[in-house]
């Protein structure tokens, strides 16, 4: 147990990682190991292949990919944020021969530190870069639309618009496989009561229709029927996650990138975005309670990455430092056009479910059971 002084709150926590009661769905076993835990050693463990296995399955992988765009300049596209995951992912592409053409969907919150690292990345690994920049005003809108209607994960507009992006650009130009910098190894822990799907297009525009206050004329969609089949099933662009198939270290990861492609570390997960930075740093630990650490730390634990005790002390520093905290909510307030008291109002205003608004969440829930069932 713990107890945030704070708050004034005691928390249970888990004895083998860090994730506790602040994820209101959690529950621990009678030894006092929460259901994260036990759901990696039970499901995810046995599709991460992190052994020569892994190696065998991601070559027989990469000749697939080869294959496809042996006559065509590009083999595969990587959604590059800039971030370490698909930073690593361009190099590890590279490394296996791959021919990768970088797509980067650019929503108007990159750090200097994202777009130096881009520019550094793509030009020592001679890797052709395309970016689409989503139309401001738009994206301003959507994103002030997401902060009225009080739900958790404020970075749905962002990520929706990654995901699109970059299917749509893979649809046009032909090319059949995306390689993605998601992973087991990293990102195995993440509690459903702390957000919700990016790909629930009709979530995404019912909060537009409510609290919007102009047409999204121009911003990337992707809806279920692409999502789910149009893409996969018709078009035959896959997605693959290089990552689950080899020894994937974060510090070393980084270590190699700063070493071979002159890429800095941004001092935190995702953090290549000002947006994301202070709404994981900031928004939801003071609106909703809920540190993203916990369950980034807690990954990296079952993954064997790091100990529990290394993680206690990672969570005893302080989110933010006091002086960017200041720039920060400065730049973010102005830039998406609140005004203090506005902003005020919203931080400290009623929180509500993704639920509260139409949503595919069942279908989302019968798809996951067939394809569990069929697997």
């Amino acid at each position: 147990m713990k107890t945030d002084n704070m708050n004034n709150r005691t928390y249970q926590v888990c004895k083998k990682c860090v994730m506790d009661t602040t994820d209101p769905d959690i529950q621990f076993d009678e030894h006092g190991i929460c259901n994260h835990c036990s759901n990696f050693e039970t499901n995810i463990r046995q599709n991460w292949f992190p052994n020569e296995l892994g190696k065998n399955m991601l070559d027989q992988i990469v000749s697939k990919i080869k294959n496809s765009g042996k006559n065509n300049a590009y083999d595969c596209i990587i959604g590059l944020s800039g971030g370490v995951d698909s930073s690593y992912i361009a190099y590890k592409a590279i490394e296996l021969g791959l021919k990768p053409l970088a797509v980067h969907v650019d929503a108007g919150w990159n750090s200097e530190l994202a777009v130096k690292n881009i520019e550094n990345l793509v030009k020592i690994l001679n890797i052709d870069l395309y970016t689409h920049v989503i139309d401001w005003e738009e994206m301003r809108d959507l994103q002030a639309a997401y902060f009225r209607a009080g739900v958790a994960n404020l970075d749905v507009p962002q990520d929706h618009a990654f995901s699109a992006g970059v299917y749509n650009f893979a649809d046009k130009n032909k090319i059949k496989y995306i390689l993605s910098g998601s992973n087991y190894a990293t990102e195995s822990i993440l509690p459903k009561a702390w957000g919700y799907s990016a790909m629930d297009l009709r979530n995404l525009m019912a909060i537009h229709r409510k609290y919007g206050k102009r047409k999204l004329k121009t911003f990337p969609k992707l809806n279920f029927i692409k999502y789910h089949f149009f893409y996969p099933k018709i078009k035959k662009i896959s997605v693959v996650r290089p990552l689950n198939y080899m020894p994937y270290n974060r510090s070393q990861a980084i270590a190699i990138l700063e070493n071979n492609v002159k890429w800095r570390y941004y001092g935190g997960k995702h953090h290549e975005s000002r947006f994301t930075k202070l709404f994981q740093s900031y928004y939801l630990p003071t609106k909703f309670g809920y540190d993203k650490r916990k369950a980034h730390l807690s990954s990296l634990i079952v993954s064997g990455q790091i100990t529990r005790n290394q993680a206690v002390n990672e969570l005893k520093m302080p989110l933010y430092d006091e002086k960017e905290l200041r720039n920060d909510l400065t730049f973010v307030i102005k830039k998406l056009g609140f005004s203090d008291e506005e902003f005020i109002k919203i931080l400290n205003g009623p929180i509500h479910s993704y639920r509260e608004y139409p949503n595919n969440e069942w279908i989302f829930n019968l798809i996951r059971y067939i394809q569990k069932q069929i697997k």
